[in-house]
Formats: structure tokens, sequence, C-alpha cells
């Protein structure tokens, strides 16, 4: 019988909801290593997992069993649960709804995980709107501003 072979590297960008300033330093450690693990239980692997106060990015090689879409429901709603139940015990912590995807070849990986692992110097000089946007532009993705995440 034949075997499944794939080798599928997306990039993931999400963001708090409100886009309130919840993930201290303290909790994006915990967060990203817990994050780790979830993708991993679910047969991803991950390669980079790091964000700023107020959003994520999470780069993974996908599985074939599972799709972008299940392994995004299972992160957020998952991991929005360890939030509250860790951080936010009267429950205000959420994801916003959505997120977007982006994909590379193997021959990339390197210049994305640097990409991700400097998220904090990256949003000295850039917003997480422009930052976003630019993701959006450089991958030639058409979209409806009012379906983009709330910036405020």
């Amino acid at each position: 019988m034949a075997n499944t072979y794939s080798q599928i590297n997306i990039q993931c960008i999400f963001a708090v909801k409100g886009r309130k300033y919840f993930l201290t330093k303290e909790i994006r450690t915990e967060l990203f290593r817990y994050m780790h693990g979830i993708l991993k239980n679910d047969n991803a692997f991950p390669l980079a997992i790091n964000g700023w106060k107020d959003q994520i990015h999470v780069f993974f090689e996908l599985s074939p069993k599972m799709s972008i879409a299940d392994h995004m429901m299972m992160l957020k709603s998952t991991s929005s649960k360890w939030l509250n139940d860790n951080y936010f015990n009267n429950r205000e912590f959420r994801w916003q709804e959505g997120y977007g995807a982006f994909s590379y070849s193997k021959s990339q990986r390197s210049n994305v995980i640097n990409y991700i692992m400097n998220q904090e110097e990256h949003h000295r000089t850039m917003s997480f709107k422009e930052e976003y946007l630019g993701f959006l532009e450089k991958f030639n993705v058409e979209y409806e501003e009012r379906y983009l995440f709330e910036f405020y």
C-alpha cells in the first residue's frame, strides 16, 4: 500500500480580540510552549511560534491528515481556554475571529523562522496592521477591508 508524503510549510497569523495588550512577556513564553504542544499533539511539526503583545505568528509543517482550518480552530480554542484558566480568571481573553495563512517552500524556512523570532524588533517600527496588510499584498491575497481584523 502506498504512503502519503508531503512537505507543506504554513505560517498563520492571528490577533487578540479587541487588540488588547494581554500577551505580556511572561504569558508569551508559557503560551508559545503550550501552543507547541498543541501542534505536536495534532501531528503538525512546529517550526517557530512567536508574537507580540496582541498577535501571534505560528509556523509549522502541516500534516496531510488535518486541514489548516482544523489546526487553527484547535490552536485558538484550546489556547484561549488555557489562557483564561491560567491568567484571566474572569474569562476576558479571546482571539479575534479569522487568521491569515501563508505557504512557503522548504528553502524559505530559515528566513521565515528568523522573521517570526524577531517580532519584538519588527514591531518597534511597524504596526500589526502594516505588517498584516504587507503579507496580504506580498502573497497577492485579495481581501475586503470590512473582513479584516479589527485594527484599533
